[in-house]
Parts: structure tokens; C-alpha cells; sequence
């Protein structure tokens, strides 16, 4: 492991326990002080992923131009001002549901930028050859934090008030940014060759994702899993809270559970990648552990409580295996000088869906309530694998290489490709299955 590579594990670490904390405040937040009805939650949540719509594209081909680490740290420190406000506002008596939709929807804007240049720049820091295992790494850290992040995040809300927590948040992102400037590979920025438009750059990558048939794939089932959370996102803390009677500190336990599964998930990838093959456990770790999930909206108050930890854990363990290696095979095997449109283009098309599903959550939540709202969420992951098993079992041998391999795969491509080159839903998103709180790295 690299010097720089550490220093990046350093700063995502330090973030994402921020953003676990903050993703169990924000919601106590508005559901326990700010009484948010269940439209108005999936308001907000919709607010933080809208920016993606908008700019998801044009951020891409910006991000090919420009140095990504300076894109980074500038992310981060917006998103940490930004939220800063939301204790201040507090303490003034001022703050309302508006002010967190306004908060969410211009940290998204940070946060397109933030996501689109990580992908990106990761292979700069830890090269294209060890990406399967700085994946597993970087997630396995991260969701170490995941298992203390809830828990101490629900413990806090009781103890110094929701708002307040969120400044915590705000003071990791500071830290992320200081780790980056510590980084000092260099990045080979390459500007799109001759003059031409914004357009033509983001029509490029937008036709990469279009004709290469496992791009499209897994582009299909991670849109399906992102738009099954977003419709959760508008009523998991509602669930929690007023159908199963948790209190917020139940709250963080119940999800740090499954974060346990996740870092063990993340940190078994590269061994379950080399055991049935990189491109079959893309698929496979959502066939086996989806339906499983079904079984979170069926628990009731009491011991049957456990019925939601088990479908979270399960869910969250397949949902990391599949991430590494979906986003794995994405850095591998995109040329380096359309990984950031690509990246983009695949941000924009999962959480362009986000909003969209958040207020559709929000809405159905209101209409037939949190559980029956829950199974439809449940029930659109557990069948999410089938894009991605029908382009990948079209493939024969390995996709992604497994740490010890350090050649250069190419996998088929469709005619025209000619660029070759070397469980239960919550508030947040990844680009894989939108876990929970937390500013995905996928």
C-alpha cells in the first residue's frame, strides 16, 4: 500500500464515519424536530441527487479537462460550509424543512463533482492493476466506520440534538480535504484532443455506455437497485421510527448491524472475485443475497425486529461485493481518457433516477404506507441481478483480473467500441445500491 493511497484511505475514512453519523441525523432531524411528513422527507432526500440530473454530464467532460484532486478538494470544502449552516441555524431557532432541502440540493452540486473525479482519480494514486484490491480496501475501511458511524450517530442525537451532529460532518470533510492535498502522485490530465464542444465530449461518453454491452448492463441493474432506494429512502426512518417504535439510538444499532456485513463483504471481494470468477460474482452476490431482503419490511415491533436486521445485513453484504467489483470492471476496462465522462454518464443515469424515486417513495408512502412501500423497494433489488447476468454470462473467461494478476484485460466489446484499453434501503446512495448515508464512491 502506497503512501498516497494511505492518505486517501485516511480522508475517505474520516468522511464517511462523518457522513454514517449525519446520515442517521439528518433524517431524525427532520422526522423527530422538524415533524417532516413522509413527502417532505423524500423531499429532502430528493434535493441531494437532483444536481446529478442536471450537471452530471457536463461534469464529466470537465473532470477530463482539469486536475481531479483540485475538484476534490474543493468538494469537500463546500460541502463542509454548506452544512456548518445547519447547526447555526438551529441554535438560532430558524432552521425549517426548507433550509435542508436548499442545504441537500447544493452539497449535491459538490457532491457530482466529488463522485465523478474519485472514480477517476483512483487509478492515478493506486494504478490500473491493483484497482480490485484498493477497492476492497477503501471499502472495507469505510465500512468500518459504517458499523460505529449509526450507532454513534443515534447515541449523539440524544445526547447534543440532531443538529448539532451535523456539524461533525462538516469538520470530516475538512479533514478529507486536508488528506488529499497530502497526496503527491501526479495525474496525467489530457484535454480532449482540437476544439471540440462541451457536447461532443458528453455525447462520447454517453455512446461508450451505450454500445459496450457490459457498461449497459450494469448500468441497467444499478439504476434498477439506485431508483428501489430512492422509493425507500422517503420512509425507512419513518418505518423505524413510528411503525416498529425504535428510538434513535435502536436506530443507529439496527443500522451499524448491517455495516458489519459490509466490511466483512468488502474485505472477502477479492478472494470471492478469484472463487467464481470477477465477472460471475458481479451478478451473483445480488441473486443470492436480493431476495433476501424482502424480509426487512416484514418485521414488526418486538423480537420479529430481527427480521429487519437480518434482510439489512444480508442486503448490505451483497450490495459491497457487487459495487467493488461493478465499479472494478468500469475503471479497468474504460480508457483513461473517457473515464471521467463515463464515470459521469453513469453517475447521471442512477441518480438521475434518484429524485424522481424519492418522491415517488414519499407519495406512495402516504398512500399505502411505509411497509407496502418498503416491499415494492425490496422487491425491484431482488430481481435487479438479470441485466447483469444475461451480458455477463455472454463472456467468457475473467472480466477483472484479482490482485496477483497485474496483466491487461480486454474484454469483448460490442462492433463499434473501438476504444480498447488495458437489505433494508435507507436514506443515502451508492451508485450500486444507494446504502445508506454517506457519499458513494461508486
Amino acid at each position: 500500500m502506497t503512501r498516497d493511497f494511505r492518505w486517501l484511505l485516511v480522508g475517505q475514512t474520516t468522511s464517511q464515519f462523518g457522513a454514517q453519523i449525519s446520515g442517521v441525523a439528518i433524517p431524525l432531524l427532520a422526522v423527530l424536530t422538524l415533524g417532516a411528513t413522509p413527502f417532505e422527507l423524500g423531499l429532502v432526500t430528493a434535493s441531494g441527487t437532483v444536481a446529478f440530473a442536471l450537471i452530471g454530464l457536463p461534469a464529466g467532460a470537465w473532470v477530463d479537462r482539469w486536475r481531479r484532486r483540485r475538484i476534490l478538494v474543493a468538494s469537500d470544502l463546500v460541502r463542509a460550509g454548506l452544512l456548518a449552516t445547519i447547526p447555526v441555524a438551529a441554535l438560532a431557532g430558524v432552521l425549517t424543512i426548507s433550509q435542508l432541502v436548499v442545504v441537500s440540493l447544493l452539497t449535491g452540486f459538490a457532491r457530482v463533482f466529488f463522485d465523478v473525479g474519485y472514480q477517476s482519480y483512483l487509478p492515478s494514486v493506486i494504478g490500473k492493476d491493483r484497482l480490485l484490491t484498493g477497492n476492497s480496501a477503501m471499502e472495507t475501511i469505510r465500512a468500518s466506520g459504517q458499523i460505529a458511524g449509526p450507532g454513534v450517530g443515534g447515541w449523539l442525537v440524544t445526547a447534543i440534538g440532531a443538529a448539532n451532529v451535523v456539524l461533525i460532518q462538516a469538520g470530516t470533510y475538512l479533514a478529507s480535504a486536508l488528506s488529499l492535498l497530502a497526496i503527491r502522485s501526479r495525474e496525467e490530465v489530457r484535454p480532449p484532443a482540437g476544439e471540440s464542444r462541451l457536447w461532443e465530449q458528453i455525447r462520447e461518453g454517453l455512446a461508450y455506455v451505450a454500445r459496450h454491452r457490459l457498461i449497459r448492463a450494469v448500468a441497467i441493474t444499478s439504476a434498477v437497485n439506485n431508483f428501489a432506494f430512492a422509493l425507500a429512502s422517503a420512509v425507512s426512518f419513518i418505518f423505524l421510527v413510528r411503525t416498529l417504535g425504535l428510538t434513535p439510538t435502536l436506530v443507529g444499532i439496527v443500522l451499524a448491524v448491517g455495516s458489519v456485513t459490509a466490511m466483512l463483504g468488502a474485505a472477502v471481494t477479492p478472494r470471492l472475485a478469484r472463487r467464481f470468477g470477477p465477472g460471475r460474482i458481479i451478478w451473483l452476490s445480488l441473486a443470492i443475497t436480493g431476495p433476501l431482503g424482502v424480509l426487512g419490511p416484514l418485521a414488526q415491533p418486538g423480537w420479529l425486529v430481527l427480521l429487519l436486521v437480518l434482510g439489512a445485513a444480508v442486503g448490505e453484504l451483497g450490495q459491497i461485493v457487487y459495487a467493488i467489483t461493478s465499479v472494478t470492471l468500469r475503471q479497468r476496462i474504460v480508457p483513461e481518457r473517457l473515464l471521467g465522462r463515463v464515470n459521469a454518464t453513469m453517475r447521471f443515469l442512477l441518480m438521475g433516477l434518484f429524485p424522481l424515486g424519492a418522491l415517488l417513495g414519499g407519495a406512495l408512502g402516504t398512500l399505502v404506507g411505509p411497509r407496502l412501500t418498503l416491499l415494492v423497494a425490496t422487491g425491484l433489488i431482488a430481481v435487479s441481478w438479470l441485466p447483469a447476468y444475461f451480458a455477463i454470462s455472454r463472456e467468457a473467461g475473467n472480466l477483472i483480473p484479482d490482485a496477483a494478476d497485474r496483466s491487461t484485460v480486454q474484454p469483448n466489446q460490442e462492433r463499434g467500441d473501438h476504444d480498447r484499453s488495458r437489505g433494508l434501503p435507507g436514506v443515502g446512495d451508492d451508485e450500486a445500491a444507494g446504502r445508506r448515508g454517506g457519499d458513494p464512491q461508486r
